[in-house]
């Protein structure tokens, strides 16, 4: 490390603050403190010049880009910490606010792309990070393979069934997985999808999807020659003869609602009588929800507003990819036509997983995090000519 990581670690100074103050990316200033590489684009002494500049003390000279040798430093004198002062919070749940703290720490960065500059540096013959265009391209692990599995049992012999994870999870991966499986291998499975644009939890904030959306849905999936009767009574007995007309011809059904962390609790509690039309033994309506975290809190069995719902409803939810990081990335590279350990080294992918779940409270380790935190640090990597990904590219991005 140079003497002038040392120095700015002294005075409290972040390498994001001389980076912003001079005109360089975090990840250039972690390769020069780190590794002593000077960027390309611009002349040594150019970059000497900013930096004392922005250091702006007289005394500091050339002999700051040195090699830091800690013999050389004398040891500092530790005072004794006064003991905390009371806050007020003494009842304030600790681990609740580490927690807090973690989650403020990890940085989620918006969506990425990668340039063509980069492709070229790194030899990938198309972006791994685009989304899958075909089953065959999704990364199977132990977890996406059983709630898959389960998605199709529910399709094909009736069942209540709730998805859900957080954004970038996989949620719209397995529900075009089934839409594929069905169109492909299983052509007696219809599935009904309402339209969700503008889908809000109340009608304040946009649109509610309500009980006679859903049976519009559903005939004009399986009925769509037929008039809707006008009253709710005669239109619900219309969708129960028409859905069990359908099942008698071999044909099975199943709701599927995305967004469904945006239905009511009405329309919820409305669904297990959809659920409950029957033919004899025979369900005829499957039902699959699929949303973010906020549904799992509505389908809380403390809940006492959705309690029927809940005894019936299965919750599967998506847990992130920590221990098969590997797996996952060895995949989207082979994908692009290249070996994981061509384009990052170890270090590399440890970074990765620690800036994505902290110390272990909370993890976010989900594929669109990966994907945006690995296109932003190739795209780094080709401006300052680094051949493969290393740790303090990933910790800067």
């Amino acid at each position: 490390m140079m003497k002038l990581g040392r120095i700015l670690q002294k005075r409290g100074v972040t390498r994001m603050a001389l980076a912003c103050g001079i005109g360089l990316s975090p990840a250039t200033i972690t390769l020069l403190l780190n590794y002593r590489k000077w960027p390309k684009r611009w002349p040594e002494e150019e970059i000497r010049k900013r930096i004392l500049d922005f250091m702006d003390d007289p005394e500091l000279g050339d002999e700051i880009f040195e090699e830091y040798d800690p013999a050389e430093e004398e040891p500092e004198e530790e005072e004794e910490s006064p003991a905390p002062a009371a806050t007020g919070d003494e009842d304030e749940d600790p681990d609740q606010s580490k927690a807090d703290s973690e989650l403020e720490n990890i940085m989620l960065l918006r969506k990425q792309a990668l340039t063509p500059k980069t492709r070229q540096t790194f030899g990938l013959v198309r972006d791994p990070f685009a989304e899958v265009r075909n089953a065959d391209e999704v990364f199977a692990n132990a977890e996406f393979r059983y709630v898959r599995e389960s998605l199709r049992q529910t399709a094909k012999h009736g069942g209540f069934l709730a998805v859900v994870g957080e954004s970038g999870a996989g949620k719209s991966t397995l529900r075009r997985d089934l839409a594929q499986w069905a169109n492909d291998d299983e052509p007696s499975v219809t599935i009904i999808e309402p339209y969700v644009l503008g889908l809000e939890d109340n009608d304040m904030k946009g649109k509610t999807l309500k009980a006679g959306h859903i049976a519009e849905a559903i005939m004009a999936k399986i009925a769509a020659g037929e008039t809707l009767r006008r009253s709710p009574e005669a239109r619900f007995r219309q969708v129960h003869a028409a859905l069990r007309e359908s099942h008698r011809a071999g044909h099975r059904h199943v709701l599927v609602i995305e967004e469904a962390h945006g239905l009511p609790i009405p329309t919820l509690k409305h669904l297990k009588r959809f659920y409950e039309l029957e033919d004899g033994f025979s369900k005829l309506i499957s039902i699959v929800l699929i949303g973010q975290s906020e549904l799992a809190i509505k389908l809380d069995e403390r809940n006492p507003n959705v309690r029927e719902v809940v005894q019936r409803c299965e919750v599967v939810t998506l847990r992130p990819i920590d221990q098969e990081l590997e797996g996952y990335l060895a995949h989207r590279f082979k994908l692009a036509g290249r070996d994981l350990a061509d384009v990052m080294d170890a270090g590399a992918v440890e970074a990765l997983r620690q800036k994505l779940s902290g110390r272990g409270d909370y993890s976010v380790l989900y594929p669109l995090a990966i994907n945006n935190v690995l296109a932003a640090a190739l795209n780094e990597a080709a401006k300052l000519g680094v051949p493969k990904l290393n740790a303090d590219l990933i910790r800067e991005v």
